[in-house]
């Protein structure tokens, strides 16, 4: 039995809907280690000098917590004997109360020797004068006390399981990290907490987990956070290593485990989905903040998400007036002009290194700000056992977007809350006492805009304008500033967007500072200020493609309403059958093959009916083929040397075919012969293009040419003579060209690597994008114009954005593609074992293999319906597909 005088604290507590005792009671960066059962002896009676309960030590405080729920948490710390903290005193949440000059006694039922031993040294620890000691001095109690232990086996869910590794970690929660044990096994990994908190032990089957990050925690890379789902906001697990190699041996050994079971998705190919619509704002929005090392588990690091709605003082809420919504191509601090020239006028006095803003966009005081209603023991953690004056909590949306406009030093985001489903945060359903402002009226509900009638009310109009085609069509822009190419740099500085440097990453080496007392502060000062997410683009962010069809969503049961625009047509009707014929590609039916050629096949055209398939091979013959007969009908020969492609002229009576001799050959349907021949290069031909009257010559010389084709009428057989319009001049030899649907865009292959998309108007260069590392075999925008997609030797398919030039995915295949159709979304693709891959781009992954050629599928045609496949092979034949749905 042992007298033991109570302490002072930075008091944590947690969610309302968590027990009585939490983590969130110790300090910030406490741990508990271990519980007794014990008796508080108090009181002159005999009623209430005995009252049972549990005795908690941690490392920088003892607890008790009495089995009556109308008693108060009582604690003491190891500095401050002489301090008591009542915590919950009536089972209430509400500032902690604290006495002086009191002592109590507990009556611990265990070894009384250990239990004395332990206390007095770690109140040694925290006796000692510098911060950075005591860390250190009860950091090596922790290790000790883990060396001590191990994972216990018997939790194992099977016998048979296999262990591959255990190690000691935290398991984070916000505002806490509790030490314990990881094991993985060949089916699942657990974590079982030292002090057995909150539970004995944490399962989850690795075949249930969908994603898996390596997060930055503390500024160090030693976090690890594992979601069971695809699109949650919360994750199953957040861990802390102690050191990185662990926590890289598991996270491979996970991801390895689960390529069968899930995609690893990046930037770019959550960008890709955005863009065609598969994935909505705030979907995408979450995925960039994972990727991005933002996490609910961690406050100094939550999702951030955009001010979208501007207007929070009118009855209705116009969604068609650009007016309603916040500029999202400026910071929150430059959206008010006035404030932001006084802000300028103070950056350009200031000494290196300069900064914009005093405070960042994300903290976990905002965050807190945000969430105090639902989250009070968070709050009353970080306020030291109080809540924040009255005035400054958060009590109105419109008077907090006004002081986001006007305040001094105030520059906040929102989180994800404001656009989900759940309102809870912004009603007092606890009924705190969170004060009385100075106009006298009691801190209650947020109040809300008027043209909001409740909190659900609000969050779905919030949604709805996030989902909206003006945000959508201008979301890329906020992207670029918080995770893009104007989040650091000269375009920063030109977006009015530079804050503090400790609040980048990278901007502080805290490992550096030698002085442990001076390393935990600017640690402290970094996490509490703010941190600036991960960079996750170094180029313009694309813009989304909006839909033809306006589609508004709500998030109540009665969701949806689809309005098609006036000008649908036929072609629109082209496109469904078009989606319908992609969803079913990988249900290909083979026709039959052919043998006609002695070498490889190396162009495929089809006339305007379908009757006649023409094509070409490096056997230098010009075949043609009747589909209706199923047999070779006529063969041309133009020279000894390869025919390297051929394409059906817009007229239906001539193929134009191209050559390593470095011509061009155009053959009459009709009269069956040669009808002219283009000498245009000075190496070989590649390839060729065609709209309305122009040729486009793709050729080893490092050109592509553009002709126009003009009619000779004085002559019977209608020769025509090309005029050269322009030479489009490239580093090395052109292998492939394509032209978009509107012929506007002409998008060259080369033999380095590099792609260039030209303006066929201006003959302008739009991009020069250097994205493989060997040839490049084939090319060909999507059918919207917004992308292009490359396959080259390095065995990677790449999609660019033809609006900023950015590579936006690259898959890298087992094997070469050498020629592919692709619908923007799917690749029916030709590889060089001689099958035809169907891929798909959203997720990177193959969904049909479908065995054809005995060697490389070298030309591929697909009709505009996408009904009919044609394939030619290096085995030297053509096989005939059709899609049978």
């Amino acid at each position: 039995k042992r007298s033991i005088a109570p302490f002072r604290q930075c008091v944590c507590c947690f969610f309302f809907f968590l027990p009585r005792f939490s983590l969130l009671l110790l300090d910030l960066e406490e741990y508990y280690f271990e519980h007794f059962t014990a008796y508080h002896l108090s009181g002159s009676s005999k009623k209430d000098r005995k009252k049972r309960g549990s005795f908690k030590v941690c490392s920088r405080s003892i607890i008790f917590e009495a089995e009556d729920l109308s008693e108060p948490i009582l604690k003491v710390g190891f500095r401050s004997w002489y301090i008591v903290i009542y915590i919950k005193e009536g089972n209430i949440i509400a500032p902690y109360r604290n006495e002086r000059k009191m002592t109590f006694e507990l009556e611990v039922w265990s070894k009384t020797e250990d239990v004395v031993q332990t206390l007095l040294q770690l109140h040694r620890a925290s006796c000692l004068e510098k911060l950075g000691d005591q860390t250190a001095m009860i950091e090596a109690n922790l290790q000790s006390r883990l060396a001590r232990s191990s994972f216990d086996k018997n939790c194992l869910q099977n016998v048979a399981e296999k262990p591959h590794m255990e190690c000691e970690v935290e398991m984070v929660t916000p505002l806490v990290s509790n030490p314990g044990h990881i094991c993985v096994t060949d089916e699942n990994l657990y974590f079982q907490p030292l002090n057995g908190y909150p539970k004995h032990v944490i399962q989850i089957k690795l075949h249930r987990i969908r994603r898996i990050y390596k997060r930055r925690h503390c500024l160090r890379p030693l976090g690890l956070e594992v979601f069971c789902s695809e699109n949650d906001l919360c994750s199953d697990i957040y861990l802390r290593f102690y050191n990185t190699a662990d926590r890289d041996e598991i996270y491979y050994y996970i991801a390895t485990f689960l390529e069968n079971h899930m995609t690893e998705h990046t930037a770019e190919s959550y960008m890709l989905q955005w863009q065609r619509g598969h994935l909505s704002n705030y979907e995408y929005l979450l995925h960039l903040n994972n990727l991005a090392d933002r996490s609910c588990n961690d406050l100094s690091q939550y999702p951030i998400f955009p001010w979208v709605i501007a207007d929070y003082t009118n009855k209705y809420l116009d969604m068609t007036d650009p007016a309603t919504f916040r500029d999202l191509s400026k910071p929150v601090g430059a959206l008010n002009k006035e404030r932001l020239d006084r802000l300028l006028a103070r950056y350009r006095g200031m000494p290196e290194p300069r900064f914009m803003y005093g405070s960042h966009y994300s903290s976990p005081g905002y965050v807190l700000f945000y969430l105090v209603r639902v989250a009070p023991e968070h709050m009353l953690c970080i306020q030291n056992g109080r809540f924040d004056h009255a005035d400054r909590m958060f009590n109105s949306v419109a008077e907090t977007w006004k002081n986001c406009l006007e305040g001094a030093t105030d520059f906040k985001e929102l989180i994800p809350e404001f656009y989900g489903n759940d309102s809870s945060f912004l009603e007092n359903k606890l009924n705190l006492d969170l004060g009385r402002r100075q106009n006298g009226s009691l801190v209650g509900d947020v109040v809300l805009p008027p043209w909001a009638s409740e909190p659900s009310d609000f969050l779905q109009k919030n949604r709805t304008a996030l989902e909206s085609q003006h945000v959508s069509e201008n979301l890329h822009e906020w992207i670029d500033l918080v995770f893009g190419f104007k989040q650091k740099g000269s375009e920063a500085v030109a977006a009015h967007n530079v804050f503090h440097p400790l609040t980048y990453e990278g901007g502080m080496d805290c490992d550096s500072i030698k002085d442990p007392d001076e390393r935990i502060a600017m640690l402290t000062q970094i996490l509490e200020f703010g941190q600036t997410p991960k960079q996750l683009f170094s180029s313009p962010h694309p813009q989304r493609i909006t839909p033809r069809f306006q589609i508004s969503r709500s998030l109540s049961t009665n969701s949806s309403i689809a309005s098609p625009c006036e000008d649908s047509s036929f072609e629109d009707l082209t496109e469904e059958s078009r989606k319908l014929a992609w969803a079913n590609m990988g249900d290909l039916t083979r026709l039959g093959s052919h043998k006609i050629h002695k070498e490889a096949v190396t162009g495929i055209t089809v006339s305007r009916d379908g009757a006649a398939v023409f094509s070409t091979s490096q056997d230098s013959t010009l075949k043609m083929f009747s589909k209706e007969l199923k047999e070779f009908q006529r063969s041309m020969s133009f020279s000894n040397m390869a025919l390297s492609s051929c394409l059906m002229l817009s007229d239906g009576k001539t193929v134009a075919c191209s050559s390593w001799d470095n011509n061009v050959y155009f053959y009459s349907v009709p009269y069956g012969r040669r009808q002219d021949t283009l000498m245009g290069h000075d190496d070989a031909v590649t390839e060729l293009c065609w709209f309305e009257d122009r040729l486009y010559t793709a050729s080893w010389d490092s050109t592509v040419k553009v002709w126009q084709r003009v009619s000779d009428g004085s002559s019977t057989n209608k020769r025509s003579q090309c005029e050269l319009l322009a030479e489009l001049e490239h580093d090395t030899g052109v292998n492939t060209i394509a032209l978009n649907p509107a012929g506007t865009l002409l998008v060259c292959g080369c033999k380095d690597g590099t792609v260039t998309i030209w303006d066929t108007s201006s003959y302008d260069t739009l991009h020069q994008v250097h994205c493989h590392t060997g040839t490049i075999h084939c090319t060909a925008f999507s059918p919207d114009s917004r992308h292009v997609l490359t396959t080259g030797a390095d065995l990677c398919m790449k999609v660019i954005d033809v609006q900023t030039g950015m590579v936006i995915s690259s898959v890298k295949a087992e094997e070469e593609q050498r020629c592919f159709c692709w619908d923007g979304n799917s690749v029916l693709c030709g590889g060089r074992s001689g099958d035809l891959l169907l891929w798909d781009l959203l997720s990177n992954t193959v969904t049909k293999r479908i065995t054809a050629h005995t060697g490389a599928v070298t030309a591929m045609w697909m009709n505009d319906l996408c009904s009919t496949v044609i394939t030619g092979g290096e085995d030297r034949q053509m096989i005939f597909w059709k899609l049978q749905s």
